[in-house]
């Protein structure tokens, strides 16, 4: 049985749960059906949004240390750069991704939240950078771009647990929600954006990933090619239609 699963919610809108009871470690095995599961989905243009979470109340508890110490000092770049395939995967994929952390994000488990676009958390959610407690470092570049380097620096220094309304008055999470709403509420913004226009959502995505690396120069020029390229596009022209049927409809209820 695959420690990952895959479940269209909508032709759209795809969920992968990761599944590796009791904790979902993500092991050698694991990672790889992940990684798999990502590179699947890429083929699938007709994925305008997907929703990552784990299954048994626990988004994921990160490596599996025991696995892990097997490992010999040859063995160990080429583990830590397919982790990071798999990171940098998530973080670029096509679609938006939204995380649904359902539970404990630990240590790895942090890190694939932290390359999701979107993050939301059940009340019971909580987040771990765990690398300093284990004699390790964690990923403290994803982590000081979306928090700010005062937060991150708490957060990776000190290795402790972090619930959710914290978190999300970092914004780290951008809602908090009840335990059996968290995927109603993480698949209805997945919704809502397969809705959009889907070259524009991929190009802003793009761009939006790229910001903190470009100067006020860039940014203006990557925006101008960018929307002039979509100009040309008929995702553009339909978008156009429906939003004029829409304000056309507004009109007439008022």
């Amino acid at each position: 049985m695959s420690a990952v699963q895959l479940r269209h919610h909508t032709p759209h809108v795809v969920v992968i749960t990761l599944s590796n009871p009791p904790v979902n470690t993500l092991t050698w095995e694991s990672r790889a059906h992940l990684k798999a599961a990502i590179d699947r989905l890429e083929e699938e243009p007709e994925i305008r949004a997907v929703v990552l979470t784990g299954a048994g109340g626990v988004f994921t508890a990160g490596a599996d240390l025991v696995q892990d110490q097997r490992m010999s000092r040859t063995e160990l770049p080429d583990f830590l750069a397919d982790f990071e395939r798999i990171v940098d995967g998530l973080e670029r994929f096509r679609a938006p991704v939204i995380a649904a952390v359902n539970g404990p994000a630990v240590g790895g488990g942090f890190e694939l939240a932290l390359a999701c676009d979107i993050r939301v958390a059940s009340s019971e959610a909580s987040f771990v950078a765990a690398g300093v407690n284990v004699g390790l470092m964690a990923n403290f570049w994803r982590l000081a771009r979306i928090v700010g380097l005062g937060p991150a620096k708490e957060i990776l220094l000190t290795g402790e647990r972090y619930e959710a309304e914290r978190a999300a008055a970092w914004g780290l999470v951008t809602e908090v929600c009840a335990p059996e709403a968290l995927m109603h509420v993480a698949l209805a913004k997945a919704e809502r954006i397969a809705t959009r226009a889907p070259l524009s959502v991929e190009a802003t995505k793009r761009c939006a990933n790229d910001a903190p690396e470009m100067s006020r120069d860039q940014a203006h020029r990557r925006q101008i090619d960018e929307l002039a390229e979509l100009f040309t596009k008929d995702d553009h022209k339909e978008a156009l239609r429906a939003f004029f049927a829409r304000s056309v409809g507004e009109y007439h209820r008022h």
